[in-house]
């Protein structure tokens, strides 16, 4: 027999997950956007660049950001995925309060 908190806690973990999926979504969306409008700026300016040194500089600081933009959010991702039920159930529990207070 499945006791009440059982069931309320299946519940809250779904809800955890699902959270959990979405933000996971978002953020590869996210990564996939960033590295499809640096790239596209990067080769839209190119021919206009006339000096190699510019060039190289402005590559560099391309591939810099794309780095350190895409490790932090992988990082941030693994923290998520690691406290996912301290992050969200936390969410949880205020949005809820707040749906409650509001009827």
């Amino acid at each position: 027999m499945v006791t009440p908190e059982a069931g309320a806690d299946a519940h809250l973990a779904t809800r955890i997950d699902r959270m959990h999926s979405r933000d996971k979504t978002g953020l590869i969306i996210f990564i996939a956007v960033l590295w499809c409008t640096m790239l596209f700026a990067l080769v839209r300016i190119w021919p206009y660049i006339s000096v190699p040194a510019i060039r190289f500089i402005l590559a560099t600081a391309c591939a810099l950001v794309l780095a350190f933009n895409t490790a932090a959010i992988l990082a941030m991702l693994k923290h998520y995925r690691e406290d996912k039920h301290f992050i969200y159930g936390l969410d949880l529990k205020h949005l809820d309060e707040m749906r409650r207070r509001r009827r």
